[in-house]
C-alpha cells in the first residue's frame, strides 16, 4: 500500500517551474476561472497576483455567491515573522506594507459574506495557492524573495498524498489565524 500511495503522490506533480515568474500568466487566470469548489491562499503578501488579476476581489465574491468557499490567509504586517522575513529577503518592511496593500485589494470581496480572509503570523515555510484540485506551492528559500524561489504544481489523486500533505499546512495555518478586519480608512 505504501509503495502505491508513494507513486500516486510521484504522479500529482504536474510540472515545476525554477521560479515564479517562470510560471505562464494564463495558468494563474485559468486556474482562478475554473476553480468551483475551493480557493486557498496563504501568503505573507501574494501581491502579484492581485496586481496581476486585478478582477481577483470581484471573482472571489462570485466564487463564493456561487457556493465556492474562499479562504486567503495574508501575513499579519504587525508580528515578528513578517519583520524577519522583509529583512531576509532584502526589503525589511516592505513585505508588511504589500501585506497592508494586499488587504486593501481584498476589502471589496471581504464584504461578500463566505469571503474569509484571516491574517496569520506563522513563519511561512511555502505560499500556497489552490484552486479546486490543483495546488501551486513556492518554497521559502532562506535569504531570497518569493518570487525567485521555485514553484511546483500538483493535482490531486485519491490515496495520493503531496496535495494533502500541503492543504494540511493551510489548515495549520488557518486554525491559528484570526479574522482580518477591515483596513483603516487612509486620508486622500
Amino acid at each position: 500500500m505504501e509503495k502505491q500511495a508513494e507513486k500516486a503522490s510521484t504522479s500529482e506533480l504536474i510540472t515545476y517551474y525554477p521560479h515564479r515568474g517562470a510560471v505562464p500568466a494564463p495558468l494563474w487566470s485559468s486556474l482562478i476561472e475554473k476553480a468551483t469548489d475551493q480557493v486557498d491562499i496563504l501568503v505573507y503578501a501574494g501581491l502579484f497576483l492581485f496586481d496581476s488579476n486585478p478582477d481577483l476581489p470581484d471573482q472571489l465574491a462570485e466564487k463564493v455567491k456561487a457556493g465556492a468557499q474562499v479562504r486567503i490567509l495574508l501575513g499579519d504586517p504587525d508580528p515578528e515573522a513578517v519583520r524577519q522575513r522583509g529583512d531576509e529577503e532584502g526589503i525589511g518592511g516592505d513585505l508588511a506594507a504589500r501585506a497592508r496593500i494586499t488587504r486593501r485589494y481584498l476589502e471589496p470581496a471581504m464584504s461578500t459574506p463566505g469571503v474569509e480572509v484571516r491574517l496569520h503570523d506563522t513563519i511561512l515555510y511555502n505560499s500556497i495557492y489552490r484552486f479546486d484540485e490543483d495546488v501551486l506551492v513556492n518554497p521559502h528559500v532562506l535569504g531570497a524573495p518569493a518570487g525567485q524561489n521555485p514553484v511546483m504544481h500538483f493535482r490531486y489523486l485519491p490515496g495520493a498524498r503531496t496535495f494533502r500533505h500541503y492543504m494540511r499546512s493551510f489548515d495549520y495555518a488557518w486554525e491559528r489565524g484570526r479574522e482580518a478586519e477591515r483596513a483603516p480608512d487612509v486620508q486622500r
